[in-house]
């Protein structure tokens, strides 16, 4: 009952849990207010950030191709690196709201089509230039040409004209969008000096933390910026980053000591982890992210929507939830969204395992032989294991599956949206509209399944600028139809970010489920125990 409510309270003084619901389940427990209230202080002063120290992380999804310009970022490793070291004008906080960041204000026009972003003034770079509104400028303008291949490219997309105005930066839209300020928090667009022109891989940011030493694919060296305009964060002196792509490497670590914080704990040895490692707090957010198989809907032979159909009703996703997510996650319905999303389509009939119907398109599709699917240890936690039991699957329905193993290494530059059907993984994003602009439209640079329909297209922009819920809400359910019967995303199951850290060395961890380790903010929100 103490280790409950020890725990209880410490979610408690660190805004995961709210005092009333403390309170009520204390009381549950036979515990008096007072001693309650008592418990909650404690809590609280325990809770006071403590500064110095390093942090070291254990960190699967790395490559030796990794790199510090954000526009091709495109993995865990270089997410958690990037939102260590680099800021962007609004940040998404834990409970979906807007947080400003570079930008100190934000507004538009009553149509939500021009927005003007008030950018922050004494905000230094870390070679010490102060950011200006033409930075901001020139990175948008970057970010939004094609050659630079941005990740961000399917938002700026959306953007008709841009200027500043003495301190402040404005947008005008092709059409209206409320949720800009969301996409302004997309991880692709951190702000750099003259918008990284000039070299856009230099690692010059204004974040918490410094980049000292980047190995990519082995290790990222980090110290404290101590110009840093927020003092409520970056507790640390110093941060290391082992590339450690192996799960049971990465626990291991954990285990000895090696590093205090791993991401991607695989599922199947969560509970072992839990029980054999007395320091070690095993944490799981629901949010955003899924695992995936995608196809090229303009590559032989998924160009024929019968065979796609085929692939979504032979993989067993209820399976697939319980031998690879361990039960961390919920199935999916071959649509990038889930309840996690404000005005996610409810009623869209959930797609389950049917080998008949799956034989029955197979067979209208016209193909014959087997279909190559590539996976990696990388792509995933249990990406090998997954692709198998969807080959097993696939086979009671007459399809057969050659499931080809890539190296870890390079998976993210040569595989994925490179070969025509592979696994993947996403970790969601803070609106529909930004998950589909982002690599489900036509222009999206990040559109990794070559799904492009004019309506569909024509739908999310309609989505985007309308201001009433009830029509919104309908032009979100008609696009997910249209993704779940006609698009090349097979997405059978949504993942919780599993991630562990030692708890005597470790202070600070809330539940931030926006992306995998809190948000990839962990190293700037939590401090030393």
């Amino acid at each position: 009952m103490n280790d409950e409510l020890r725990y209880l309270a410490a979610r408690a003084a660190t805004g995961g849990l709210s005092r009333r619901a403390f309170l009520g389940r204390a009381a549950a427990l036979g515990v008096t207010t007072i001693a309650a209230g008592t418990m909650l202080s404690d809590a609280a002063r325990a809770a006071e950030p403590k500064k110095g120290g390093s942090l070291t992380m254990g960190l699967g999804g790395g490559n030796s191709t990794d790199t510090l310009d954000p526009a091709l970022a495109a993995s865990q490793v270089p997410f958690v690196y990037l939102m260590t070291a680099g800021d962007r004008l609004t940040d998404v906080g834990p409970k979906n709201e807007i947080v400003m960041n570079l930008a100190e204000e934000v507004s538009s026009d009553k149509e939500a089509k021009t927005w003007t972003f008030k950018i922050r003034k004494g905000v230094k770079f870390h070679n010490g230039k102060d950011l200006t509104p033409d930075d901001v400028h020139k990175t948008m303008l970057r970010h939004s040409d094609k050659d630079s291949k941005s990740g961000a490219l399917g938002i700026m997309k959306g953007i008709e004209s841009m200027k500043v105005d003495g301190d402040n930066f404005v947008v005008t839209l092709h059409s209206p969008n409320a949720d800009l300020p969301f996409l302004m928090a997309d991880y692709h667009l951190i702000i750099q000096p003259n918008g990284g022109m000039d070299k856009p891989d230099a690692g010059i940011f204004t974040g918490p933390y410094k980049i000292d030493n980047f190995e990519p694919g082995v290790r990222i060296t980090f110290s404290k910026n101590k110009d840093y305009w927020n003092e409520k964060v970056g507790h640390y002196d110093n941060i290391v980053m082992l590339v450690i792509n192996d799960a049971t490497a990465r626990n291991a670590a954990l285990q000895s000591g090696q590093v205090q914080m791993v991401n991607s704990v695989d599922p199947k040895t969560a509970n072992l982890l839990k029980r054999v490692a007395k320091n070690v707090d095993v944490t799981a957010a629901s949010g955003r992210g899924f695992y995936c198989f995608n196809m090229f809907c303009d590559t032989k032979p998924f160009e024929n929507n019968d065979l796609r159909m085929a692939l979504k009703l032979a993989i067993d996703r209820e399976e697939l939830v319980k031998k690879i997510l361990a039960g961390y996650g919920s199935v999916g319905n071959d649509m990038p969204v889930n309840k996690a999303y404000p005005l996610f389509p409810t009623d869209i009939p959930q797609r389950s395992y049917d080998p008949d119907k799956a034989k029955h398109h197979f067979k209208k599709s016209g193909h014959d032989g087997p279909i190559t699917l590539l996976t990696a240890d990388g792509a995933f936690a249990g990406a090998v294991d997954a692709a198998q039991l969807f080959q097993q699957s696939a086979a009671k329905a007459g399809i057969t599956i050659d499931v080809k193993r890539q190296p870890n290494d390079g998976y993210w530059t040569d595989v994925w949206n490179k070969k025509p059907f592979s696994a993947s993984y996403w970790g969601g994003r803070p609106t529909q509209d930004q998950m589909y602009s982002t690599a489900y439209i036509s222009s999206a640079d990040w559109n990794d399944t070559r799904f492009k329909d004019p309506k569909f297209d024509k739908i999310i922009v309609e989505a985007r600028g309308e201001l009433d819920k009830s029509k919104r809400e309908q032009l979100y359910h008609e696009a997910g139809m249209m993704m779940r019967d006609q698009g090349g995303l097979i997405n059978p199951m949504f993942n919780q970010f599993v991630n562990a850290h030692d708890k005597s060395k470790v202070a600070g961890w809330f539940e931030y489920p926006n992306q995998d380790l809190m948000n990839g903010l962990a190293g700037v929100l939590c401090w030393q125990a």
